[in-house]
């Protein structure tokens, strides 16, 4: 019972990590041309 103590909250902490970081990368662009980058490696000469 004593180990949730510790658990929740760094769950707790986890998911503001992640959900930090996913914000971040919406916010910075990282996911604007998802498709040119895929296609990219087929038009290479």
């Amino acid at each position: 019972m004593d180990i949730l103590f510790l658990l929740i909250p760094l769950s707790v902490v986890l998911v503001f990590a992640v959900l930090g970081g996913l914000w971040w990368a919406i916010y910075t662009g990282q996911f604007e041309e998802v498709e040119e980058e895929g296609e990219r490696i087929l038009h290479e000469d």
